[in-house]
């Protein structure tokens, strides 16, 4: 198995399903946890030296920081509803208490911080929809954390695709300091519908140094330390993925790989001679 792939392990007993560090991820910027939580189970996060943006992906909750009490927040109860998720930002050296009101399913990403902005919520009514791409490379995005919104490092966005469509597609990479792009790390955490479907996500560089492609399931993870990275939907299942980046320079800069940069353009989608 791949080691960018991190599989969907059942909840311990805090209710963590995914770990991701930037020490078992062999990086040094981006963090991503996700827990299944049941009515009533209470978790404690520490941020440390690291900002927190915690996305309620489905179901309600009470959320508390040390400074601030936002009450009980989530409308979304299924992910599939596409409609933007309640988050809150939680920055460092501070604690943060999350009480499930209902079944819950909650993200939680990380980056390194030593600002000094307040925890906040971020609403529905804060995430800008848009959406990107034309044919069958069309996808619904809301972004929950983009550049324009303060934040020390950290950028988090939803991205839904359907079956049968690609997505982070024409191939893109971000993995260079320079006029073009920012280096930033990246995890993907995958939903379908249904749940036993799978997508395809390949990540690979120019030079073929790094070429994997994977099966990715219902709770998995896939992590892009550098290269491109689409996504492929299957006939049938329906995809979602939340987007964790962060690095050196809070900016989503890239560059599109050459060989398909083309899609882009109005010679897309073809038409028939």
């Amino acid at each position: 198995m791949s080691q960018l792939l991190s599989k969907y392990h059942a909840p311990n007993g805090e209710g963590l399903i995914q770990h991701i560090t930037p020490e078992n991820a062999g990086w040094k910027y981006v963090g991503f946890d996700a827990y299944q939580l049941t009515q009533g189970q209470i978790i404690t996060l520490e941020s440390g030296d690291r900002e927190l943006c915690l996305v309620l992906i489905s179901g309600k909750a009470k959320v508390h920081t040390t400074k601030a009490n936002f009450g009980e927040i989530g409308q979304r109860m299924d992910v599939f509803e596409k409609i933007p998720a309640y988050s809150v930002y939680v920055p460092h050296n501070d604690k943060v208490i999350v009480e499930a009101t209902t079944k819950l399913e909650l993200a939680v990403c990380s980056a390194p911080s030593n600002g000094k902005l307040p925890a906040r919520l971020i609403g529905p009514d804060d995430v800008g929809v848009e959406y990107r791409g034309k044919g069958r490379n069309q996808r619904h995005v809301q972004n929950i954390l983009p550049e324009t919104e303060p934040a020390d490092s950290l950028l988090v966005v939803e991205v839904y695709t359907a079956e049968g469509a690609t997505s982070s597609y024409p191939s893109h990479k971000h993995d260079t300091g320079s006029d073009t792009e920012t280096y930033l790390e990246e995890t993907y955490y995958h939903r379908l519908n249904p749940s036993q479907g799978f997508c395809l996500q390949r990540v690979y560089t120019d030079d073929l140094s790094l070429d994997e492609t994977m099966a990715v399931y219902d709770h998995d993870v896939v992590k892009v330390p550098r290269g491109y990275h689409p996504v492929a939907m299957l006939a049938g299942y329906d995809g979602y993925y939340l987007n964790v980046m962060a690095g050196p320079i809070r900016q989503w800069k890239f560059t599109w790989e050459k060989d398909h940069a083309w899609i882009n353009t109005d010679a897309y989608p073809k038409k028939d001679s």
